[in-house]
């Protein structure tokens, strides 16, 4: 009787990438492959965030697969940008759909992975104490899963309740009748804090820094728009595949320090009226000239000021400190609009910093706010924090948590020295965050399957990238952050910078996800350069 715990492939978490991998692995290649997943149930991101108002940015016709065409034509999404309930509708219909359940341990945390030099495979220990083994590891824990709450001093003598948004409880949370105070004006707590103010007694917005916001102009879909998006399937996706950014289209070829200003202010008007991410595409040197982006930032800046009646509140959101679109700009619905409303008070940490959490509220260097509930929409520890939360030892025994103290270093974001047969999904040094992420995600999985098909028709045992290539691929994720205005923001999650104490280095590819894609493609056809076989 074979040895259910000694397996072919062990994929770590159960979104988008591991599903598709289980598919990948099993289904194609006929591997014993098994997921495993800390929550109950698969979707990964959107299993967790199930704050009020949590939608997705990418526009629903591109933020789904594309590998089976069959796939495409049977799901139908009912808006633009759907809500946290519909994508897990989807992620349970895939999994419906291709049988992954029987191969995926649901309610299991990985606590460590060591690699076995001795019989060339990886060891996986989980919280329950099962012991697994496995050739293969990968690793498809998301970019945004390890949710980053603030040291702040006190938290534990807080007299109300507090949740982070990326742990929110299933069962919701009663806003009724209290005073809320909500952290954080990055996407999520820009998503959150409409809904919160709808029907909350009182809501304060403590805001460290100000944020751009498009307006998402979200509205269900026309029956045109569910046909259309059928019937052009494959050029949809020719088209997320060939960009920079994985979204259904392209960047306008016009700069914008070659455009009249009255022209400028129609382009941008026709594109705040549209809504959403489409906005960043009106003119391709909005992230390499100073220029060029100051059009866009005094654009977004005149319409804040516009929407919000209050000068005092409208200044404080209107005062950004770094170029529009070198953090990800969130989308919103009536996010500005709602500091119109009576029961919602904006603070600005920067002119009056949060000193600690008393029992009654928060406490800043002015006064102390009573509050019956905080929200931290404060983010994650992003890009790392999860790989990192998993224990991994590589050769000799060396720690992933040693090796990356200056700074995550990977080869193509796909495989890191001194872990042989270990692959990661969107890690840091691919262009994930950066882009639409299902394309990203399924460029990754392919391109990790073919690896492994490709040393399994050779008979190869291992697979390891070397330092030096490793340190050729920061090389080059370093020129193409520097070729761009993104390392300009100080207080950027890219950068690790809304962790303290995380070292500062720029972790996502800035060079495209089409360039991206070329590279890899490019690698492989060269015998997996960069990359050794044994």
């Amino acid at each position: 009787m074979q040895n259910t715990n000694t397996l072919d492939a062990i994929v770590i978490g159960a979104g988008f990438a591991g599903m598709y991998q289980l598919i990948s692995l099993r289904d194609k290649l006929g591997l014993r492959t098994r997921v495993l997943e800390a929550g109950s149930g698969v979707g990964g991101t959107w299993f967790w965030n199930r704050y009020p108002g949590a939608r997705c940015d990418s526009e629903s016709h591109s933020y789904m697969y594309y590998f089976s065409k069959e796939l495409v034509q049977e799901w139908e999404w009912s808006e633009r940008y759907p809500q946290q309930p519909e994508i897990l509708r989807y992620l349970n219909h895939v999994a419906d759909k291709f049988d992954l359940r029987r191969d995926i341990s649901f309610d299991t945390r990985v606590t460590g992975a060591n690699f076995d030099e001795a019989k060339n495979q990886w060891v996986v220990k989980t919280e329950a104490g099962e012991t697994l083994r496995a050739q293969f590891l990968i690793t498809a824990v998301g970019c945004l899963s390890s949710a980053n709450v603030p040291n702040t001093p006190g938290l534990d003598r807080f007299a109300g309740q507090w949740f982070h948004t990326g742990a929110w409880p299933h069962e919701g949370v009663d806003f009724k009748g209290k005073h809320v105070g909500v952290i954080g004006t990055g996407s999520t707590g820009i998503q959150a804090i409409p809904m919160i103010a709808k029907e909350a007694d009182h809501v304060t917005v403590f805001q460290r820094t100000a944020n751009y916001s498009l307006p998402a102009n979200n509205a269900p879909l026309t029956e045109d728009f569910k046909q259309y998006a059928k019937a052009h399937a494959d050029e949809i996706y020719e088209i997320m595949t060939t960009n920079g950014n994985g979204h259904p289209f392209h960047i306008e070829k016009r700069k914008a320090v070659e455009t009249p200003a009255d022209e400028i202010e129609q382009i941008y008007e026709a594109a705040w009226q549209k809504g959403g991410l489409q906005f960043r595409a009106t003119f391709e040197d909005l992230l390499v000239s100073n220029d060029a982006n100051k059009t866009a930032a005094e654009f977004i800046q005149r319409k804040i000021r516009q929407l919000i009646k209050d000068p005092v509140k409208a200044e404080i959101l209107a005062d950004i400190d770094h170029p529009f679109a070198a953090k990800r700009p969130p989308i919103d619905s009536n996010y500005f609009d709602t500091f119109n409303r009576d029961n919602v008070s904006l603070v600005s940490l920067r002119d009056a910093p949060m000193q600690e959490i008393v029992p009654a509220g928060i406490k800043t260097t002015e006064k102390v706010y009573p509050l019956d509930i905080i929200v931290f929409a404060t983010g994650f520890d992003a890009m790392t924090g999860s790989l990192l939360k998993l224990n991994i030892e590589g050769l000799g025994g060396r720690k992933l948590n040693d090796d990356w103290q200056a700074g995550p270093r990977t080869y193509l974001g796909l495989q890191i020295p001194g872990y042989p047969n270990l692959f990661t999904i969107t890690g840091p040094g691919s262009p994930s965050v950066l882009c639409n992420l299902p394309p990203a995600i399924e460029q990754h999985v392919e391109w990790i399957t073919d690896c492994i098909k490709h040393m399994r028709t050779h008979q190869l045992e291992t697979v390891q990238t070397s330092d030096r290539a490793c340190d050729q691929w920061q090389q080059e994720v370093d020129r193409a952050a520097n070729a761009t205005l993104l390392p300009q923001v100080k207080h950027s999650w890219y950068l690790g910078a809304n962790v303290p104490g995380k070292p500062r280095v720029f972790m996502p590819y800035a060079g495209g996800l089409s360039h991206y894609r070329s590279i890899c493609n490019d690698v492989a056809a060269d015998g997996y350069r960069g990359m050794r076989f044994s």
